[in-house]
């Protein structure tokens, strides 16, 4: 096997981390790194860089010959411009996925998201046939949601892959997590440490980034199609405390609207609402196992939060392009 795969958003959180599995893997002859703004320097034998705005420029040439295309381009922030993210994620998505059938290319792989669910239990957890839908007022979940009914479109024309991640994190992303989530205070960072979290009034997955880049590999080296959720065993946060998410949200909303901090109350609903995710089927089908726990991974992200100031590629930064 000698696949070319082309990786949309190439210079983000999991797109590093997916090029450095590429890379090293036999399989793979040459890598499309697809961005808006590909790093300068970056010297990688494999890999061939296209500045390029999914939304707006032609992909053509990054996808001509391609086997398979990662479609990992997306935006969080700036989270008070829906239209600017609505650009990016649904409409951006819709040319890719356009652009990958008119090139003929073998299989779409897309990084979907926990959030992609409709609400679920916190006691158990759920397989890949639980409800599409999102969470009414968190642009990022219903937008995920919407762009896998895109890929019902293309389906019947191409191998499609919808990757369910739990909430990823890499200390390599330390400095986009902190400049995306957090307050811009000082001592945020530092106070942020996984026993603090691990007390937060909720129940969520973790999953390490480098992980969640080897199950996308392997989703695009592989004949394999459908959903896989991609999620650790171990669970983080005490258990959820209900009557806290109203206050939680409004708290949320209130500082959002005044730009003190970055993170739009619907993530609050996220992290309260969204399911456990069982991942038998990405362990049996894909032969994915996590390197790391839940806990493993959120250490090293939050590592990441506290220390890094410097990030490899302009999409680290967490500065949004101009």
């Amino acid at each position: 096997m000698s696949a070319v795969v082309t990786v949309t958003g190439a210079s983000g959180n999991v797109g590093q981390s997916l090029l450095d599995v590429l890379e090293a893997d036999d399989r793979v002859a040459e890598v499309r790194a697809v961005a808006r703004r590909p790093p300068e320097d970056e010297a990688r034998d494999k890999v061939r860089w296209f500045g390029a705005d999914v939304a707006a420029d032609d992909l053509a040439p990054a996808l001509a010959g391609a086997d398979a295309v990662v479609h990992l381009a997306w935006a969080i922030q700036p989270s008070w411009d829906g239209a600017a993210l609505r650009r990016t994620n649904v409409d951006g998505s819709a040319a890719v996925f356009r652009a990958a059938v008119t090139a003929g290319v073998g299989a779409i792989v897309h990084a979907s998201s926990v959030g992609a669910y409709a609400a679920g239990p916190k006691d158990r957890t759920v397989d890949e046939s639980w409800p599409l839908g999102g969470h009414e007022g968190h642009p990022y979940s219903l937008q995920k949601a919407e762009v896998e009914r895109l890929l019902d479109a293309v389906e019947p024309d191409v191998r499609v892959v919808r990757m369910r991640p739990a909430l990823l994190f890499t200390a390599r992303a330390g400095l986009e997590l902190r400049r995306y989530f957090l307050p811009r205070l000082p001592g945020v960072p530092l106070a942020l440490r996984p026993a603090l979290v691990d007390r937060a009034p909720s129940r969520f997955q973790v999953v390490h980034t480098d992980d969640a880049a080897r199950g996308y590999a392997a989703a695009a080296l592989s004949d394999a199609s459908g959903a896989f959720n991609l999620a650790t065993d171990d669970v983080i946060g005490t258990g959820p405390i209900a009557a806290l998410e109203a206050p939680a949200r409004r708290a949320a909303a209130a500082t959002w609207r005044l730009h003190a901090q970055p993170v739009d109350p619907g993530w609050v609903t996220l992290v309260f609402r969204s399911p456990l995710l069982d991942a038998t089927r990405a362990r049996t089908e894909l032969g994915w196992v996590p390197s790391r726990t839940g806990h493993e991974a959120l250490a090293d992200g939050l590592r990441g939060i506290r220390t890094t100031r410097t990030a490899a590629t302009p999409a680290l930064t967490g500065r949004s392009p101009r």
